[in-house]
């Protein structure tokens, strides 16, 4: 197992404790799970106080990505995010039948009850950082209050794309306002350093 979408956010909607706190919770859910690889979150940063952006797409390693059923997700971050024309046409294989949390059991997505499809990613479909003013992260993950955070649908279902990390922002970053969106503060998780 090198990806997973955790298997319940942090009860604090989009407040993780900024992203270290949110590579954490990946690292604890993925040992807990047996597995001995370095993991990180996949979430983007914006440029503020001096900080300069992260981007998600720059944080998670090389590939390949399986998940724990050792379904392949991603050959490399050119395959996970189209990277041309061929790749972007054929997109990744992140859909409800690739997706599973770390216990290897399935996502609630599209017309499941509760529907939990929304993932925080905070990302472009590139993987990359907002440039712009608006908030995309809810204050770089550390807010569950004001602001907004961009989603992706891990099922590739509903919203103005199907896309697995930009489809749409956040109503706010409260829990509640994830759940009121269709999610729970779910993040997927990439292993940095999974064997070639």
């Amino acid at each position: 197992m090198s990806f997973f979408v955790t298997s319940s956010g942090s009860g604090k909607g989009a407040d993780l404790g900024g992203i270290a706190g949110a590579d954490q919770r990946c690292q604890q859910l993925a040992t807990a799970a047996g597995s001995t690889f370095t993991w990180h979150a996949y979430l983007s940063t914006q440029a503020k106080n001096g900080q300069a952006a992260v981007n998600a797409r720059d944080r998670i390693g090389q590939g390949p990505w399986y998940n724990a059923k050792g379904q392949r997700i991603a050959q490399s971050l050119a395959d996970l995010h189209g990277d041309t024309v061929e790749l972007a046409r054929v997109g990744p294989p992140i859909s409800r039948a690739t997706v599973v949390t770390e216990k290897s059991e399935p996502v609630k997505g599209f017309g499941d009850s509760p529907n939990q499809h929304d993932i925080l990613t905070g990302s472009q479909p590139d993987g990359r950082a907002f440039t712009d003013n608006a908030d995309h992260t809810c204050n770089n993950w550390t807010s569950s209050g004001e602001g907004t955070a961009m989603l992706g649908h891990f099922d590739r279902t509903g919203g103005p794309s199907a896309s697995w990390n930009s489809t749409h922002p956040s109503r706010g970053c409260s829990q509640e306002n994830l759940v009121s969106t269709g999610g729970a503060g779910l993040l997927y998780c990439f292993a940095t350093n999974s064997p070639k």
